[in-house]
């Protein structure tokens, strides 16, 4: 461990102080820099007036440096080792420090990156970015962002984590039409557009549990894909880090291999009754009735459809790195919560998959059994009847 140096300089302001950012985007640059491959440091922004988050930004802030636990196998080697980020300048709370956070945003950040959850990007109807400190995550950045045009006039580069499809542009939507609604200033508007770089990015990381006070448990893998965009400098460099061309293929094999098992063994978790007796993933991956099954709808049902869909993407390779994943016996990953907004989930997880299926002739009663017992397909719709395509 190195000593923490308070007040150190940083180029990167991060919204949310979330144990994923802290094992994934963190854990990232902090790599990055020990191997001197970059010189960003990360400057946190903890946005929540919760009691809880409060105390973790006042650990983070006194601390700068905390451990994560990678425990599983990656690629069929078992990896348990701890490692410590050492990734971050300050942890500034919002409703203390909006001074200095808007200094600082103004006079050295270079990037953004966000992990804001579920409801991140909602503005409530009379929240303002001329408020003193308001209330949201898009009018915060929207309030920093005109300080930022105001007074230096350079663009910065924003990198969102949220799981949102195409998230680096929606968020420009929001904080565009924020600005309009507030600000008469075209020429602002039109820096926002011309100036930033708004990124979209895909994350891909288990990351299971806190370690007290400050830390977290993870799963080795990891993926940061980000969208090759003309002018991105990135923030941090490492083999998990990867710039692509295209993002699309890459969230649907995420949301429809990874996103969609989680989701299907949920269901039939509670379909068979077992809530009472399994509590996470891997006892889930244990259990024959619930893996069996898994794995024929992945490699039966799932794959013919997606290596259509996505061609070169190794489906096949992320199905078993995915299995490989699930069955990590160190994570406490829970069911229950994966099960949070589990009917959405399905629609946008499973049904897509069961409609492609169902336009090539496919087969997919697996499938079509979950969306079944949950009202999404009709019993007429259960696949048994379509003709195989492999």
């Amino acid at each position: 461990m190195i000593a923490p140096q308070p007040d150190q300089p940083a180029e990167i302001l991060q919204f949310g102080t979330s144990r994923f950012l802290l094992a994934h985007v963190d854990y990232f640059v902090s790599e990055s820099l020990a191997a001197r491959r970059s010189d960003k440091r990360i400057v946190i922004v903890q946005g929540s007036s919760r009691p809880e988050g409060r105390r973790k930004a006042s650990d983070l802030a006194e601390r700068l440096q905390y451990p994560v636990h990678f425990r599983g196998r990656r690629d069929g080697r078992t990896i348990d080792t701890e490692e410590w980020v050492d990734s971050l300048a300050a942890c500034l709370i919002a409703d203390s420090d909006w001074e200095e956070i808007e200094r600082r945003f103004v006079e050295e950040i270079t990037h953004v990156v966000s992990n804001t959850g579920e409801d991140g990007y909602a503005i409530p109807a009379d929240d303002d970015p001329r408020h003193a400190l308001p209330a949201s995550f898009p009018a915060r950045l929207t309030k920093l962002l005109r300080a930022r045009y105001v007074r230096n006039g350079r663009g910065v580069t924003l990198m969102p984590c949220e799981l949102i499809p195409s998230n680096g542009q929606r968020l420009r939507e929001i904080v565009h039409d924020h600005a309009d609604a507030h600000y008469t200033d075209s020429d602002f508007l039109a820096w926002l557009n011309q100036e930033c770089l708004w990124i979209d990015t895909l994350v891909d990381r288990i990351v299971s549990s806190t370690i007290e006070p400050v830390g977290a448990v993870a799963e080795p893998y990891g993926l940061w894909a980000i969208r090759e965009t003309t002018g991105l400098e990135l923030p941090c460099h490492h083999p998990d880090v990867q710039v692509v061309k295209d993002l699309t293929p890459y969230e649907k094999r995420k949301l429809h291999v990874l996103n969609l098992s989680h989701s299907w063994l949920v269901q039939r978790w509670y379909d068979q009754g077992l809530t009472s007796r399994l509590s996470y993933v891997r006892e889930a991956m244990q259990e024959p009735s619930l893996r069996a099954p898994l794995e024929s709808m992945l490699r039966d049902e799932v794959l013919p459809v997606l290596e259509r869909e996505l061609p070169g993407l190794r489906v096949e390779d992320y199905i078993e790195t995915t299995l490989e994943r699930f069955s990590n016996p160190f994570l406490d990953h829970r069911l229950e919560d994966i099960a949070q907004h589990h009917q959405e989930k399905l629609r946008r997880r499973l049904a897509p998959v069961h409609e492609m299926a169902r336009a090539l002739g496919h087969a997919t009663p697996l499938l079509a059994s979950v969306l079944h017992s949950t009202g999404m397909v009709g019993q007429s719709e259960g696949g048994d009847s379509h003709r195989k395509t492999r």
